[in-house]
């Protein structure tokens, strides 16, 4: 696992380098919308969490997604990962269902993320 913030940027092909490695296509991540950082690099989003909440990032800020290195655009960012399943903060599915949400996460990993 990888914790990525704007002092440690990551490319694009290094993210297809880890989906060739783990997924094929894909890499999961964890973006902290608080703190603007995010942990890739591993198999599950729970465990990307857990390492950025030892970090000192707080739970309600923290959401999965997959990123998909081949692809451009909206495709390029998926919202699905189990751990956005929070009824507390009115997210009742594995996507990240706030459009203002989406595009803080967006706009965070356009920063994070170089072409």
């Amino acid at each position: 696992m990888k914790v990525i913030s704007k002092e440690s940027q990551i490319s694009v092909n290094e993210l297809k380098e880890m989906a060739q490695k783990m997924f094929g296509n894909l890499v999961k991540a964890v973006v902290d919308t608080k703190n603007e950082i995010m942990a890739v690099d591993a198999e599950l989003h729970a465990d990307q969490e857990a390492l950025l909440i030892e970090k000192g990032s707080k739970q309600e800020n923290l959401w999965g997604i997959n990123l998909y290195p081949d692809l451009e655009g909206s495709d390029f960012i998926e919202f699905d990962s189990m751990i956005n399943l929070r009824p507390s903060q009115n997210n009742r599915s594995r996507s990240v269902e706030n459009p203002e949400t989406q595009k803080t996460i967006i706009k965070i990993v356009n920063k994070l993320v170089t072409k």
